[in-house]
């Protein structure tokens, strides 16, 4: 593996890093060294996180080795360490208090295994540990199946009453496995854990973190002072805090600080007070308990101020529905004193609530049995101790500056009970998120690193967090300049012109030439494509518009939306997050159908789609982007927002210079955009268009907000007619660049079998010793996995001082020019590339190849191809789990009791096995079905925790009948294991 030597420290990196990625990994030391915070955009598919991890960790061995424990063991449910087996190098807990923590957040869990997934592949093993909530992690048969807050309280009270076995063996467990946490993991993994050995998972976590090298975790442990405080044993003074994905963190840091209280919860609120009141009288009356936690006047307290706070809001002068009423942020103390709410009697009222919740979930457990399912409390009036927290958040009113009070009248639509019935929401809004990041000021962390591949523009960023980043990167892509064609289209086949703005959004004439203009585009690019409205109400109107409407200068009978058909199958992405994962799984699959030439989505901007998605190669040729999608102005937030920015006293008292509501109202906008991009072009050796369907991106101001590595690329065409002869040509010679090739030079594809004795690939083919002297062509196959393309040059001699890379000693390699280092940088993208795609060897300078004409040449490349993805269906599975490969190529199953030769059936099975696993599973899950497989086969991975993975797989609706075939291929000394799995997945009737 490389090893670079950065600003004086060695960092051990799995592959030949991209110029780039140094860059990037340069940066991370330099903020981690100097102690200051980074904010940092590298575009996806530049390596951002493995180059963060391994820069980072790094950094953090210069301090001393990790906590890990000696392990020879790497599986799950490993011993502690013999006594034969030495811990002396492991940092002592004194030692471990003094040294970095390093705490890396991103926002979803999906996101945190996708970062997990990178540390696996980089050399450092620190000891790690990961936190999620017990919605992921709960294994308790009856309270795993509840959630959120009912959750919470559920977990809580089987705890405290020991009913909970789980639980209970968490102390004893953490004594008999310290290497827990030696191997990275993630969630799924300390799930299976806790089912095959007993222990919570939630709980595991919670001791695991407190002796971490590195801690995983979603945005909300950090930014949360609730979930902070429970991150014990944490030496802030020495943590580095990394956001990750970090594009949407001021909002998110911003929401977290405000709160909405309509008052049909404060009626909620009312009625549970009332629960207590009943409840305490009864017990008193059997129990005869003196116990205050019991006394009904304390809720009745807290029932009377409720309906005092009810009332006052009921009673707020509202002139305009529109604009509302609105204060300055220190209005709710003055609002909140007349009900006698002040921070000392905050306090007691929060302590009351505690017991409430408390008592509630006692009384609606006693009452259903003592051996009922545990069914968890909903305590509407925890929401009211949330909002005191944020108002008397730390006993000064100081931060009420960057608030705003606000009350506005609603109509409830969302329930029948509560139609068509007015009701007031009471809201008080932070307008500065920087409040969370100061925090961490307060608490003198050493570092805060951002990063996302979509920041920009960078300087708006830094002032909304009203935080100083005196260490900045925008970094260009990896791709090269004819992998993309970026374009402006300011008009639609017509000549009518193409603008979203509220002017014109609503124009028939509008929505008809936006319908025309994806029609083309559904014609022209090939496999998916996604279209990105500015709001759901404009998708709404103009498919609407679309299915009702035929050309405007045409008799035909086919409407725009039936022309659009034609050539794409249509998804459209759902309002409702339950339907979400139903339209990926659509679309996935009508990407997959041959009856068209694709598929299309229909998303919004801001939306699911446009969220950390990856889109990549034939799931996204080209992104189109409908417009702006700027927030509406009359939207009392959005408003007060731009107000707040307005002001003066709004200014930060560094010398950071203020933001205004229009810049931050523009920003908005261009981040968004810039993350639904960002869907398209997700590796080194993708391609696609991005299209700008607005003229308004004609603007240098709108470009210049555009990411940092899209701008050079951007072209405006003042033709429609243009745009079309460019972007056909683009993707023509996207398709073609398999056949096309230099004169006097021969193409050869490298194998990943085929590596010399350092793990450098091979060239194959009739001049397999020739040196090489160009660079790699990337090909699409139909199956959307990448074919890497060598040129190797057949009249070079070593006298031009061309030498084959697999002869030079490793050792001598760093010496080499530039140029060459050049050409090794790229023979390891290659080998990386290798181990997660397929690839065929196909010599097309072969004689019969070279007397076909171009048609038959192509079709004859693509049977080559369909030859090599059946061969490769053959040898998914690792040597391990499926058999040996003799020298005269016999199959032997390893479970097979004779041990005879049977490589005909064998073969037959394997592949129609196969073929049927790619039928039921997604591409997604079927590249982690193979992922599996190769990282058994690299010894990356034991076979228990596979065999769980696989069966995790094949465990959903109709595919239990894989993870019963799928035993055929499993050696006879697992068949008890995998008949346990087998039992747990097995369906319920």
């Amino acid at each position: 593996m490389p090893i670079y030597k950065i600003r004086g420290i060695d960092v051990d990196f799995p592959f030949q890093a991209y110029d780039c990625q140094v860059v990037y990994m340069e940066k991370v030391i330099q903020s981690l060294q100097e102690g200051k915070n980074a904010l940092l955009e590298s575009p996806t598919g530049t390596g951002k996180t493995l180059s963060l991890l391994c820069a980072t960790l790094a950094w953090r061995k210069t301090f001393g080795e990790f906590s890990t424990y000696p392990n020879e063991d790497k599986g799950w449910g490993s011993s502690q360490p013999s006594s034969s087996q030495s811990v002396s190098s492991t940092p002592s807990d004194s030692q471990r208090s003094g040294l970095p923590v390093i705490i890396y957040t991103s926002r979803t869990h999906s996101q945190l295994k996708q970062v997990i997934r990178e540390l696996k592949t980089c050399n450092y093993r620190p000891k790690m540990a990961i936190l999620g909530s017990r919605e992921q992690m709960c294994i308790h048969d009856n309270v795993k199946l509840l959630r959120g807050k009912a959750q919470n309280h559920a977990c809580q009270y089987v705890c405290k009453k020991r009913k909970c076995r789980h639980h209970s063996q968490v102390s004893e467990f953490m004594k008999k496995h310290n290497p827990l946490g030696n191997e990275p993991f993630d969630i799924e993994d300390l799930v299976n854990i806790g089912r095959h050995k007993g222990p919570c998972p939630y709980y595991v976590s919670r001791e695991l973190h407190k002796s971490a090298d590195i801690l995983f975790a979603p945005y909300n442990y950090l930014i949360d002072p609730g979930n902070r405080r429970s991150l014990t044993g944490i030496p802030w003074s020495k943590a580095v805090l990394i956001f990750d994905e970090a594009h949407n963190l001021e909002s998110i840091c911003a929401d977290a600080a405000s709160f909405d209280l309509p008052s049909t919860y404060i009626t909620s609120c009312i009625s549970e007070a009332n629960q207590c009141i009943d409840l305490c009288i009864k017990k008193r009356a059997i129990e005869k308990s003196a116990d205050k936690q019991f006394d009904p006047d304390n809720y009745a307290i807290l029932k009377a101020l409720l309906m005092k706070l009810e009332k006052k809001i009921g009673e707020v002068v509202i002139q305009s529905k529109e604009l509302g009423f609105t204060r300055p942020g220190n209005y709710i103390y003055e609002f909140l004193s007349d009900l006698n709410v002040t921070y000392e009697t905050a306090n007691m009222l929060m302590d009351t609530i505690d017991n409430a919740a408390q008592f509630l979930e006692e009384a609606n457990n006693a009452a259903s049995g003592a051996e009922a399912k545990p069914k968890g409390t909903v305590c509407r009036l925890e929401t009211i101790k949330d909002v005191l927290n944020i108002i008397f958040r730390d006993g000064g009113k100081s931060h009420s500056l960057f608030y705003r009070f606000h009350v506005q009248e609603s109509q409830s639509n969302y329930s029948e009970s509560f139609k068509a019935k007015n009701f007031r929401t009471l809201s008080w809004w932070c307008f500065n998120p920087g409040i969370a990041m100061q925090e961490f000021e307060k608490l003198g962390v050493r570092s805060i690193i951002l990063t996302s591949g979509t920041l920009s523009p960078l300087d708006s960023f830094a002032l909304e967090l009203n935080l100083k980043f005196p260490i900045r990167l925008e970094n260009p892509h990896v791709i090269d300049s004819d992998e993309i064609w970026v374009g402006v289209v300011p008009t639609g086949p017509s000549g009518y012109p193409l603008n979203s703005s509220f002017r014109t959004r609503d124009s028939l004439e509008y929505k008809q030439e936006l319908g025309n203009t994806i029609v083309n585009f559904a014609r022209i690019v090939p496999d998916g494509l996604l279209v990105f409205f500015p709001s759901y109400y404009m998708m709404d109107q103009c498919i609407e518009c679309w299915k009702s409407m035929s050309h405007a200068s045409s008799t035909q009978v086919l409407t725009i939306w039936e022309r659009i058909c034609k050539h794409k199958h249509p998804v459209i992405e759902p309002k409702q997050s339950a339907l979400f994962s139903n339209a990926i799984e659509d679309f996935e699959m009508k990407l997959r159908n041959q009856s068209t030439s694709g598929a299309i989505f229909f998303a919004v901007c801001r939306g699911k789609v446009s969220e950390g998605l990856d889109f990549a190669d034939q799931a996204g040729r080209a992104v189109v982007i409908t417009g702006m999608p700027f927030s509406t102005k009359t939207d009392p937030k959005v408003r007060l927002k731009r107000e707040y920015l307005d002001q003066p006293a709004s200014r930060s008292k560094t010398d950071l210079k203020g933001l205004t509501g229009e810049e931050w109202y523009v920003q908005q906008a261009a981040r968004a955009v810039n993350q639904a991009v960002g869907r398209v072009i997700r590796h080194r050796h993708d391609y696609g268009a991005i299209i700008f369907c607005d003229e308004r991106f004609l603007q240098q101001g709108r470009q210049e907000q555009m990411s940092y590595w899209l701008r050079p690329h951007v072209k405006g065409y003042s033709k429609f007619g243009d745009v079309i002869f460019t972007l056909t040509k683009f993707f023509r010679e996207k398709k073609d660049s398999l056949v096309l090739r230099p004169k006097q030079k021969e193409i050869f594809l490298v194998d990943e079998c085929c590596s010399d004795k350092d793990g450098l690939p091979q060239i194959m083919g009739s001049s397999s010793q020739s040196p090489i002297n160009s660079v790699s062509i990337p090909v699409q196959s139909s199956s959307g996995k990448p074919r890497l393309l060598i040129q190797a040059s057949t009249n070079r001699t070593k006298t031009d001082n061309y030498i084959p890379v697999g002869s030079i000693p490793p050792a001598n390699r760093a010496t080499l020019p530039d140029q060459f280092n050049n050409l090794q940088q790229q023979f390891n993208y290659f080998k990386r590339d290798l181990e997660s795609h397929c690839v065929e060897v196909v010599d097309l300078s072969s004689e019969e190849v070279l007397k076909l004409p171009f048609s038959l040449k192509k079709q004859k490349v693509l049977e080559t191809r369909n030859d090599h993805l059946e061969r490769e269906n053959k040898r998914a599975l690792p040597l391990s789990l499926c058999g040996k490969i003799s020298e005269k190529k016999e199959v032997i199953l390893g479970n097979t009791s004779s041990g005879t030769s049977c490589s005909g059936e064998v073969e037959s099975r394997g592949s129609a096995f196969l073929t049927q696993v790619r039928e039921k599973l997604s591409v997604a899950e079927y590249k982690d079905f193979v992922g599996f497989m190769k990282a058994l086969k690299s010894k990356t991975m034991t076979i228990t925790p596979v065999l769980e993975s696989i069966a995790k797989l094949f465990s959903f609706p109709g595919r239990f009948s894989l993870l019963k075939m799928f035993k055929d291929f499993v050696p006879t000394k697992y068949h008890e294991k995998y008949e346990e799995l087998l039992r747990i997945h097995r369906p319920q009737d």
